[in-house]
């Protein structure tokens, strides 16, 4: 059974920084390509980065330059890391792969930007 298990969330004033963090059971995070996804309130879930087996990064327009998703294959961990957080940032973010349909999604991580 594959488990995802996010970590690292939590409240931060505008313009803070994060370092989110997928601990996932087996080489999953070497093998396939991982995404880091969010949900707010009332919205559906969206894709915010990926990244492939080789090591190319994608992100969506409105985190380019602020966030950067990374992975150690050695310990089967996915990072996010986010710099200057804004408020629309606020959302449960989830890791799960990005081709062949998603694994149960894990608990996710509350990230609130609020002063």
């Amino acid at each position: 059974q594959v488990q995802l298990v996010e970590s690292g969330g939590g409240l931060v004033q505008p313009g803070g920084s994060l370092r989110l963090s997928c601990a996932a059971s087996g080489n999953i995070i070497e093998v396939y390509h991982m995404g880091w996804y969010r949900q707010a309130p009332g919205n559906q879930r969206e894709l915010v980065a990926d990244i492939t087996t080789g090591g190319i990064t994608n992100y969506v327009d409105s985190v380019k330059g602020r966030f950067t998703i990374s992975r150690d294959n050695a310990k089967n961990t996915l990072y996010l890391q986010m710099n200057s957080l804004k408020p629309e940032d606020t959302a449960v973010y989830y890791c799960n792969r990005f081709t062949f349909g998603p694994f149960p999604w894990g608990q996710g991580t509350q990230v609130t930007v609020s002063s």
